[in-house]
Protein backbone atom coordinates (compact mmCIF):
# COMPACT_ATOMS: atom_id res chain seq x y z
CA UNK A 1 0.00 0.00 0.00
CA UNK A 2 1.32 3.57 -0.76
CA UNK A 3 2.75 4.88 2.38
CA UNK A 4 4.45 8.13 2.85
CA UNK A 5 6.58 8.62 6.39
CA UNK A 6 8.41 11.96 6.15
CA UNK A 7 9.74 11.29 9.37
CA UNK A 8 10.00 8.34 12.29
CA UNK A 9 9.25 7.83 16.03
CA UNK A 10 6.89 8.92 18.60
CA UNK A 11 6.81 9.55 21.84
CA UNK A 12 3.78 7.93 23.75
CA UNK A 13 0.87 10.52 24.09
CA UNK A 14 -2.17 8.53 25.39
CA UNK A 15 -4.01 4.69 26.68
CA UNK A 16 -3.80 3.40 23.31
CA UNK A 17 -0.06 3.88 22.49
CA UNK A 18 0.64 1.01 25.37
CA UNK A 19 1.27 -1.55 22.63
CA UNK A 20 2.50 0.94 20.14
CA UNK A 21 3.15 -1.26 16.99
CA UNK A 22 6.03 0.72 15.57
CA UNK A 23 7.80 0.38 19.53
CA UNK A 24 7.14 -3.44 18.30
CA UNK A 25 8.36 -3.16 14.91
CA UNK A 26 11.27 -0.71 16.20
CA UNK A 27 12.40 -3.54 19.25
CA UNK A 28 13.11 -6.00 16.72
CA UNK A 29 15.58 -3.92 14.81
CA UNK A 30 17.10 -2.45 17.86
CA UNK A 31 15.68 0.69 17.52
CA UNK A 32 14.55 3.25 19.96
CA UNK A 33 10.90 4.49 18.34
CA UNK A 34 10.56 7.44 21.18
CA UNK A 35 13.23 8.82 19.01
CA UNK A 36 12.05 10.95 16.01
CA UNK A 37 14.10 11.38 13.06
CA UNK A 38 13.72 12.81 9.66
CA UNK A 39 13.49 10.08 6.79
CA UNK A 40 14.96 9.78 3.11
CA UNK A 41 11.34 9.33 2.22
CA UNK A 42 10.36 12.57 3.00
CA UNK A 43 10.58 13.56 -0.59
CA UNK A 44 8.82 10.72 -2.09
CA UNK A 45 5.62 12.37 -3.22
CA UNK A 46 7.89 14.79 -5.43
CA UNK A 47 10.56 12.16 -6.71
CA UNK A 48 10.76 11.77 -10.25
CA UNK A 49 11.23 9.53 -13.36
CA UNK A 50 13.98 10.05 -16.09
CA UNK A 51 10.84 11.33 -18.37
CA UNK A 52 10.15 14.23 -15.70
CA UNK A 53 6.66 12.60 -14.46
CA UNK A 54 6.05 11.96 -11.12
CA UNK A 55 7.32 8.31 -9.57
CA UNK A 56 3.92 8.20 -7.89
CA UNK A 57 1.21 8.58 -10.06
CA UNK A 58 -1.76 10.93 -9.76
CA UNK A 59 -4.73 9.68 -8.10
CA UNK A 60 -3.10 8.03 -5.76
CA UNK A 61 -4.01 7.45 -1.80
CA UNK A 62 -0.86 8.14 0.45
CA UNK A 63 -0.99 7.06 3.80
CA UNK A 64 1.04 9.65 5.24
CA UNK A 65 3.78 9.34 8.93
CA UNK A 66 1.97 6.03 9.63
CA UNK A 67 5.13 5.69 11.86
CA UNK A 68 5.04 8.78 13.32
CA UNK A 69 2.24 11.28 14.46
CA UNK A 70 2.22 14.02 11.60
CA UNK A 71 1.94 16.69 14.28
CA UNK A 72 4.34 15.46 16.44
CA UNK A 73 6.26 18.21 18.39
CA UNK A 74 9.58 16.75 17.41
CA UNK A 75 8.72 17.30 13.91
CA UNK A 76 7.81 21.03 14.10
CA UNK A 77 11.30 22.08 12.02
CA UNK A 78 10.18 20.02 9.04
CA UNK A 79 6.09 20.09 9.05
CA UNK A 80 6.39 22.90 7.03
CA UNK A 81 8.63 21.39 4.24
CA UNK A 82 6.23 18.49 4.50
CA UNK A 83 2.79 21.18 3.73
CA UNK A 84 5.09 22.13 0.54
CA UNK A 85 5.09 18.71 -0.83
CA UNK A 86 1.60 17.92 -0.26
CA UNK A 87 0.39 21.36 -1.89
CA UNK A 88 2.62 20.75 -4.76
CA UNK A 89 1.08 16.92 -4.96
CA UNK A 90 -2.80 18.54 -4.78
CA UNK A 91 -3.64 15.09 -7.51
CA UNK A 92 -3.03 13.10 -4.59
CA UNK A 93 -4.83 12.40 -1.40
CA UNK A 94 -2.75 12.37 1.68
CA UNK A 95 -4.78 10.20 4.18
CA UNK A 96 -3.46 10.80 8.61
CA UNK A 97 -4.22 9.70 11.59
CA UNK A 98 -3.47 11.69 14.73
CA UNK A 99 -3.97 12.04 18.45
CA UNK A 100 -2.39 15.61 18.94
CA UNK A 101 -5.11 17.47 17.41
CA UNK A 102 -4.81 19.86 19.94
CA UNK A 103 -1.81 20.76 17.92
CA UNK A 104 -3.51 20.90 14.79
CA UNK A 105 -4.05 24.93 14.61
CA UNK A 106 -0.15 25.73 15.40
CA UNK A 107 0.78 23.35 12.71
CA UNK A 108 -0.91 24.50 9.84
CA UNK A 109 -0.17 26.73 6.37
CA UNK A 110 -0.61 30.07 6.43
CA UNK A 111 -2.65 29.28 3.45
CA UNK A 112 -4.60 26.25 5.00
CA UNK A 113 -7.95 28.33 5.08
CA UNK A 114 -10.64 25.42 5.66
CA UNK A 115 -8.76 22.66 4.75
CA UNK A 116 -6.60 21.64 1.93
CA UNK A 117 -8.78 19.40 -0.38
CA UNK A 118 -6.39 16.71 -0.92
CA UNK A 119 -6.17 15.69 3.17
CA UNK A 120 -8.17 13.52 5.03
CA UNK A 121 -7.57 13.90 8.78
CA UNK A 122 -8.64 11.79 11.09
CA UNK A 123 -8.32 11.43 14.73
CA UNK A 124 -7.86 8.93 17.12
CA UNK A 125 -10.16 8.22 20.01
CA UNK A 126 -9.61 5.01 21.54
CA UNK A 127 -11.97 5.18 24.92
CA UNK A 128 -14.54 7.69 26.40
CA UNK A 129 -11.66 9.71 28.40
CA UNK A 130 -10.20 11.21 24.65
CA UNK A 131 -13.08 11.07 23.35
CA UNK A 132 -14.75 13.76 25.76
CA UNK A 133 -11.14 15.26 25.32
CA UNK A 134 -10.69 15.01 21.29
CA UNK A 135 -13.85 15.43 19.94
CA UNK A 136 -15.19 18.60 20.80
CA UNK A 137 -11.84 20.12 19.67
CA UNK A 138 -12.04 18.23 16.32
CA UNK A 139 -15.29 19.31 15.60
CA UNK A 140 -14.16 23.00 15.62
CA UNK A 141 -11.32 22.32 13.40
CA UNK A 142 -11.56 23.37 10.13
CA UNK A 143 -10.62 19.99 8.02
CA UNK A 144 -12.62 19.48 4.59
CA UNK A 145 -12.30 15.55 5.37
CA UNK A 146 -12.83 14.06 8.99
CA UNK A 147 -13.28 10.47 10.31
CA UNK A 148 -12.73 9.18 13.72
CA UNK A 149 -10.44 6.36 14.23
CA UNK A 150 -11.70 4.32 17.30
CA UNK A 151 -8.69 1.85 17.77
CA UNK A 152 -7.74 -0.08 19.72
CA UNK A 153 -11.21 0.54 21.17
CA UNK A 154 -10.33 0.28 25.14
CA UNK A 155 -13.71 1.08 26.39
CA UNK A 156 -17.28 1.87 25.27
CA UNK A 157 -17.55 5.27 23.66
CA UNK A 158 -20.73 7.46 24.21
CA UNK A 159 -20.34 10.49 22.12
CA UNK A 160 -23.22 12.39 23.89
CA UNK A 161 -25.04 13.09 20.12
CA UNK A 162 -21.80 15.33 19.21
CA UNK A 163 -21.50 13.78 16.08
CA UNK A 164 -22.34 16.11 13.11
CA UNK A 165 -22.37 15.47 9.14
CA UNK A 166 -18.50 16.91 9.13
CA UNK A 167 -17.55 12.97 10.17
CA UNK A 168 -17.45 11.18 6.90
CA UNK A 169 -16.24 7.83 8.75
CA UNK A 170 -15.72 6.00 12.04
CA UNK A 171 -13.06 3.08 11.81
CA UNK A 172 -13.72 0.94 15.02
CA UNK A 173 -11.58 -2.26 16.08
CA UNK A 174 -9.66 -4.26 18.89
CA UNK A 175 -5.75 -4.61 19.47
CA UNK A 176 -3.57 -6.68 17.98
CA UNK A 177 -0.42 -8.43 19.68
CA UNK A 178 0.50 -10.69 22.13
CA UNK A 179 -0.23 -7.96 25.22
CA UNK A 180 -3.69 -6.51 23.66
CA UNK A 181 -6.72 -5.40 25.88
CA UNK A 182 -10.03 -6.86 25.44
CA UNK A 183 -12.38 -5.22 22.84
CA UNK A 184 -16.04 -5.96 23.86
CA UNK A 185 -18.92 -6.53 20.68
CA UNK A 186 -21.13 -4.50 22.55
CA UNK A 187 -18.95 -1.47 22.14
CA UNK A 188 -18.52 -1.99 18.33
CA UNK A 189 -22.10 -2.06 18.45
CA UNK A 190 -22.92 1.14 19.81
CA UNK A 191 -20.63 3.10 18.02
CA UNK A 192 -22.32 1.63 14.86
CA UNK A 193 -25.84 2.35 16.08
CA UNK A 194 -24.66 6.15 16.98
CA UNK A 195 -23.23 6.43 13.23
CA UNK A 196 -26.92 5.26 12.11
CA UNK A 197 -28.16 8.03 13.74
CA UNK A 198 -26.36 10.13 12.20
CA UNK A 199 -26.17 9.13 8.43
CA UNK A 200 -22.19 8.48 9.01
CA UNK A 201 -20.21 5.54 7.26
CA UNK A 202 -19.26 2.89 9.80
CA UNK A 203 -16.24 0.58 9.08
CA UNK A 204 -15.44 -2.19 11.74
CA UNK A 205 -11.83 -2.93 10.94
CA UNK A 206 -10.51 -5.98 12.72
CA UNK A 207 -11.16 -8.02 16.43
CA UNK A 208 -8.09 -7.17 17.65
CA UNK A 209 -6.62 -10.64 19.94
CA UNK A 210 -8.60 -10.65 22.59
CA UNK A 211 -12.79 -10.15 21.24
CA UNK A 212 -15.67 -10.39 23.81
CA UNK A 213 -18.54 -11.37 22.62
CA UNK A 214 -21.81 -12.13 24.93
CA UNK A 215 -19.95 -12.40 27.80
CA UNK A 216 -17.37 -14.75 26.46
CA UNK A 217 -13.54 -13.89 25.75
CA UNK A 218 -12.23 -15.08 22.62
CA UNK A 219 -8.67 -15.39 21.27
CA UNK A 220 -8.19 -14.72 17.78
CA UNK A 221 -4.77 -15.25 15.56
CA UNK A 222 -4.09 -12.40 13.70
CA UNK A 223 -4.48 -13.70 10.13
CA UNK A 224 -8.29 -14.24 11.13
CA UNK A 225 -8.93 -10.55 12.59
CA UNK A 226 -9.50 -8.74 9.63
CA UNK A 227 -11.59 -11.51 7.89
CA UNK A 228 -13.78 -12.16 11.31
CA UNK A 229 -14.84 -8.51 11.21
CA UNK A 230 -15.87 -8.53 7.57
CA UNK A 231 -17.77 -11.64 8.46
CA UNK A 232 -19.85 -9.90 10.85
CA UNK A 233 -21.48 -7.56 8.04
CA UNK A 234 -22.17 -4.78 9.82
CA UNK A 235 -20.13 -1.73 8.11
CA UNK A 236 -22.81 0.92 6.96
CA UNK A 237 -21.76 2.27 3.99
CA UNK A 238 -18.17 2.20 4.39
CA UNK A 239 -15.89 3.40 2.21
CA UNK A 240 -12.97 1.65 2.61
CA UNK A 241 -9.81 3.35 1.73
CA UNK A 242 -8.36 1.07 -1.30
CA UNK A 243 -5.34 -0.80 0.31
CA UNK A 244 -5.97 0.39 3.91
CA UNK A 245 -5.46 -2.91 5.57
CA UNK A 246 -2.51 -4.45 3.55
CA UNK A 247 -3.21 -8.14 4.99
CA UNK A 248 -7.06 -8.01 3.22
CA UNK A 249 -7.87 -7.35 -0.42
CA UNK A 250 -11.38 -5.39 -1.10
CA UNK A 251 -11.16 -4.99 -4.97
Amino acid sequence: MPQWNPWHGCHKFSEGCEHCYVYRMDERHGKDASVVTKLKTMYLPIAKKRDGSYKIPSGEVLYTCFTSDFFVEEADEWRKEAWAIIKERSDLHFFMITKRIHRFMECIPEDWGDGYENVTICCTMENQKQADIRLPIYLKMPIRHKQLICEPLLSDIDFHGMLDESIEQITAGGESGNEARACDYAWILHIREQCIEKGISFYFKQTGARFIKNGRLYRIQRKYQHQQARKACINVDAQIPRDFIKENKYE
